[in-house]
């Protein structure tokens, strides 16, 4: 895979800044980081809390990612060229942006990790919305494995009707256990939505109890 200097090096530097500020603002737990493959194209599947969300993804990843979010945060022009800088694809919300799954599948064939947010907004109620089918034509167009991520204490710290985050809020980032191209192969688009629904759904609520939190019930 060969890497976009210096590009890249501004994203290291940017994921390092973010980690530091994220360690310092928040509790955070990480937990399955083995589960994510080192090399290759890799989707990471995440439910979304927050606007943390992506940063949350990557900070402790060693490998570079791209990154989704809707064409209009991009009309600002500083905001928009600093979240370009970070390997952030605009998308179009409410239609079939056919341009931006190119792109994807193209970053994926290239060998790189991208992440995704299938429930296409953030949560209300800090539950996990059943995901559409989708993921498994980028998949399989991108050769590309997927690792569910799932985020908790996020939408606690930062939910959609505050401006700003909470500090010292609990937040664990769980990555699951990879599925391989191959196997996605074999599973149906309904199949797999529903597969990564319930894992995602799964690996929250494990997280909640730890935290001594009450399970979600879905």
């Amino acid at each position: 895979m060969s890497e976009k200097e210096p590009k890249m090096k501004w994203f290291r530097f940017s994921r390092w800044v973010c980690k530091y500020l994220c360690f310092l603002f928040f509790r955070l737990r990480i937990s399955g980081r083995e589960n994510v493959p080192a090399k290759g194209a890799v989707l990471l599947i995440s439910n979304h809390q927050s606007f943390l969300d992506p940063v949350l993804c990557g900070i402790l990843l060693k490998r570079p990612l791209y990154f989704l979010a809707r064409d209009t945060l991009f009309e600002n022009r500083f905001f928009g060229r600093l979240i370009t800088s970070i390997n952030t694809i605009p998308v179009k919300r409410g239609e079939a942006d056919f341009a931006a799954m190119r792109i994807i599948i193209s970053r994926l064939q290239e060998g790189f990790g991208v992440c995704l947010f299938p429930e296409g907004t953030r949560t209300k109620d800090g539950k996990i919305s059943q995901f559409k089918p989708g993921l498994a034509l980028l998949s399989r167009r991108g050769n590309a494995a997927i690792v569910p991520v799932a985020i908790e204490g996020a939408f606690e710290c930062w939910p959609k009707h505050k401006k700003l985050f909470s500090l010292g809020s609990k937040i664990a980032v769980s990555y699951g256990k990879c599925l391989t191209a191959e196997q996605i192969r074999n599973m149906g688009d309904e199949e797999l939505a529903a597969h990564l629904t319930q894992t995602l759904r799964k690996m929250q609520n494990e997280s909640r109890i730890k935290w001594g939190k009450k399970p979600f019930e879905y």
